[in-house]
């Protein structure tokens, strides 16, 4: 089997500096994500091994769970922040987080789009509500709930 060589000569993401890298590597909430990212190359592989990274993902899905609230305080550096991950992950859900949510507004009834950045820049959630308090009728639908809408 052949591989053609790449024919793009611009910049890939191995050619930003580290920094960089790690930047975009805590933006990811999905910790297969991360250890998928960092069998790509030795560089990424170090970075995915970054505690400060598995310490804020710890944070981003657990601290508001009874147990993990004072995740952030811990201050010891002996925390090996990955196994402490995976094991918050078997006792507690994880935090779903979308770009986009659907959403259903229970005064008229409607399921609807709320883009974020529509939201922001438009001040329109997708929806003209007529309520009063258009917030107060809204109900964010996960995509798990959206799929048992339609089980019988």
């Amino acid at each position: 089997m052949q591989i053609p060589k790449q024919m793009y000569t611009g910049l890939s993401f191995n050619d930003l500096p580290l920094y960089m890298q790690n930047k975009i590597l805590c933006k990811l909430s999905d910790a297969c994500d991360i250890i998928n990212l960092g069998q790509a190359t030795p560089t990424l592989h170090v970075l995915s091994e970054n505690r400060t990274l598995w310490k804020k993902l710890c944070q981003f899905h657990f601290s508001d769970k009874p147990f993990c609230r004072n995740l952030g305080l811990t201050r010891a550096d002996n925390v090996d922040w990955k196994l402490m991950y995976f094991t918050l992950q078997k006792h507690y859900p994880m935090k779903e987080q979308y770009g986009d949510t659907l959403h259903f507004c229970k005064h008229c009834s409607i399921l609807f789009w709320k883009d974020r950045h529509v939201a922001l820049f438009l001040k329109d959630f997708g929806h003209p509500c007529t309520a009063n308090d258009p917030d107060s009728c809204l109900m964010p639908i996960s995509p798990q709930h959206f799929i048992d809408l339609f089980k019988f």
